[in-house]
């Protein structure tokens, strides 16, 4: 058996419905791992193939925007009148969380009309050189159905499947002329469980008692939706069809290629989205009477800034790696964050309006993205820091330990600004009060660290006129613990920390597999963790890692297994 199988740029007629077809409302659940990132004390023979469960995974709306726009070359965004998806491990692609319920139902419904409606419209492109008028109507139908077809479901459609399209045509051709039957049947694609859930049989011969290998279309889809939020290419298509997907080799070889698309720095923004909680900065408010320098414009530059730097150390820095994205002493800007940074303007002139630029830092102020703008002000509050917040960032999003919510009868509003007392004197209270005090000193000594920085990332030495102590500590960790004065002290503790590396992997596992870890993904998980060190901790490199895996390879057979509608 094998088992090695520089500078960022920045009319009238109503819709035709499917007779008799219903859209299929299919779910599944993901189990739970353990909450504080770690892995299962069980010993596991790893010479065995033990994949976690594989949980049908519905798309996202970044998913289905991408491929729409991928299949049909729609670039009109449809799934923005979706409703929004629940969050569950800090992201909105977990599987359990990704049900459908009727309102949704309906949206799909709606939405593969329109889609349709407009696909149909363009009969030359989507038909590549048949002409019904000379090949036929049956048979320039029948080509496309099965090449379209093929891309919507991520494989070779089967007999059955391609006989009920064609007799789909077949009825909207007989009553309402070609293009109304090539609609309908690109709308019956487009409500298919098949197009929006990642259904996956394996193969036929088992790899083991309860385990199956994914085909090679399944490797082509869990390739394209991990590294870019879509379906396969051509390529990937190509090496599907030829088998050429069996191998470790071989699906790393095509991961590589995929990272360099520019389809994977949009998939890897989404990520970093989510992890680090830019999309808070959507609905970001501050106090004009506090933050005077503030202005609904600032929100977009925020998430611009930080976007276009992790962009940048992942794909264009030499290293790109945590450290860097932690510890980087530059970040990249325009003019206008410049000056809201309060830095000069660059001697030989600055980069065109709107063009953001590597710009070095005082790397006595800021490092990485932990003292960026765009995070303090999310993790803040209207009128002040929030120690709270900031402390709690730091222990689930990077050390990956879940905190407990607050006790029922615990006033959770944080204390009101008062003239000539500083922030954290105001939230050392914690400290005393019995109630709080068990939670808190795992949060507020890390967020005292970012006192630094006001509520919109300003740097500032003192706080209502009294001197600013960031000095803080990180206590019950695996191996992070100890004393630092700051933020940039505290980002290079964490850079240096197996914990934070450990489980910027986990994220990722958990982003790019759709659920949490499992007991059965012990050695996944260790696999991926030594190729991630192996590489000095490189995020391309662990996104290669992720695609080695029994996890990503196989699934379970059986009942509870996941992986059909």
């Amino acid at each position: 058996m094998d088992r090695s199988r520089g500078r960022h740029p920045r009319a009238g007629r109503g819709p035709f419905r499917t007779p008799g077809l219903a859209l299929v409302l299919a779910t599944a659940a993901a189990c739970s791992g353990r909450p504080d990132g770690g892995v299962s004390d069980e010993a596991l023979r790893c010479t065995e193939i033990r994949p976690g469960a594989s949980p049908l995974r519905r798309m996202t709306r970044f998913e289905y925007n991408n491929t729409i726009r991928d299949l049909l070359g729609d670039d009109s965004a449809p799934a923005g009148a979706f409703v929004i998806e629940e969050e569950a491990l800090g992201f909105n692609n977990q599987a359990a969380a990704l049900g459908v319920t009727q309102l949704l139902a309906e949206q799909l419904m709606k939405a593969s009309e329109a889609i349709a409606a407009r696909a149909a419209q363009d009969l030359e492109r989507l038909l590549e050189g048949c002409d019904p008028a000379v090949q036929g109507p049956e048979a320039c139908a029948a080509e496309l159905i099965e090449r379209l077809g093929k891309r919507a479901f991520r494989r070779p459609l089967t007999a059955t499947e391609l006989e009920r399209l064609e007799r789909l045509f077949a009825w909207g051709n007989d009553e309402h002329g070609f293009s109304t039957g090539v609609e309908l049947a690109i709308q019956a694609m487009l409500q298919s469980p098949h197009f929006l859930y990642r259904v996956e049989l394996g193969m036929p011969d088992p790899a083991g008692e309860g385990v199956v290998p994914l085909s090679d279309h399944e490797i082509a889809s869990r390739l394209s939706y991990l590294l870019w939020s879509s379906m396969p290419d051509d390529a990937l298509f190509a090496a599907a069809d030829a088998g050429e997907l069996r191998t470790a080799e071989q699906i790393a070889a095509q991961a590589r290629r995929l990272l360099e698309d520019p389809r994977a720095r949009a998939a890897v923004a989404n990520f970093h989205a989510q992890w680090l909680q830019l999309t808070n900065i959507d609905t970001l408010s501050k106090d004009a009477a506090v933050y005077p320098r503030y202005h609904d414009g600032l929100p977009a530059l925020f998430r611009a800034e930080t976007e276009a730097f992790l962009d940048h150390v992942v794909f264009e820095d030499e290293a790109g790696d945590v450290a860097t994205l932690l510890t980087a002493p530059y970040s990249l800007m325009n003019a206008e964050l410049r000056a809201f940074y309060g830095l000069e303007a660059p001697a030989d002139g600055a980069a065109p309006p709107g063009e953001l630029e590597v710009v070095p830092l005082d790397p006595s102020q800021r490092a990485g993205f932990l003292t960026h703008a765009s995070l303090l002000s999310v993790l803040a509050k209207p009128d002040q820091s929030s120690p709270v917040h900031r402390g709690k960032f730091v222990r689930e999003r990077l050390l990956c330990q879940t905190l407990p919510p607050p006790p029922p009868d615990v006033d959770i509003q944080p204390p009101a600004v008062r003239p000539g007392i500083p922030t954290r004197r105001q939230f050392e209270r914690h400290a005393q009060d019995p109630g709080c005090a068990g939670c808190h000193r795992l949060m507020d000594p890390i967020g005292f660290g970012f006192e630094h920085y006001d509520g919109i990332g300003l740097y500032r030495e003192v706080d209502q006129e009294v001197p600013v102590d960031a000095s803080g500590e990180i206590v019950g960790s695996r191996g992070a613990d100890g004393r630092f004065d700051g933020a940039v002290e505290l980002a290079h503790r964490l850079a240096e920390s197996d914990e934070v590396r450990q489980c910027v992997a986990t994220q990722w596992f958990r982003f790019g597999y759709g659920r949490a870890e499992q007991a059965e993904d012990e050695c996944s998980m260790s696999q991926v963790q030594q190729a991630f060190a192996e590489s000095g901790y490189n995020i391309k490199a662990l996104l290669v890692a992720l695609t080695q895996t029994d996890a990503f390879r196989y699934r379970r057979s059986g009942p509870g297994a996941g992986g059909e509608p």
